[in-house]
């Protein structure tokens, strides 16, 4: 009876560590699992976080060249209206210079047909 009682103890002893070696490695290979998880979720984050700002310069560039082309057609509408102002002064004073011209010419005809 007692050599089947220290039999029945040893067994119980086996088993028991057999059952903590096994939880041991059951919750080491958890942990492991875990952990890679964790870094997936981390390096998906940083992925997502990249993309996010990648997405954010290419807007902000965006926006950028628009004000750059809104600023380069200000310019050019504005050279082209001082070129077409001065374009219009230049062809009033060439039309007053020859109204002066032909007035001159009328009145010096004037002056000739009363001699």
């Amino acid at each position: 009876g007692e050599r089947d009682a220290d039999e029945y103890r040893k067994q119980m002893d086996r088993e028991r560590r057999e059952s903590f070696a096994f939880r041991n490695a059951e919750g080491t290979r958890i942990r492991e699992l875990e952990g890679q998880m964790k870094a997936n979720n981390q390096h998906d984050d940083h992925e997502s976080y990249e993309l996010k700002w990648a997405g954010e310069r290419d807007a902000d560039e965006y926006r950028k060249q628009m004000d750059r082309e809104r600023r380069e057609s200000f310019a050019f509408r504005n050279a082209e209206g001082t070129r077409i102002r001065e374009l219009e002064g230049q062809m009033k004073a060439n039309n007053q210079h020859d109204d002066h011209e032909s007035y001159e010419l009328k009145w010096a005809g004037e002056r000739d047909a009363d001699e």
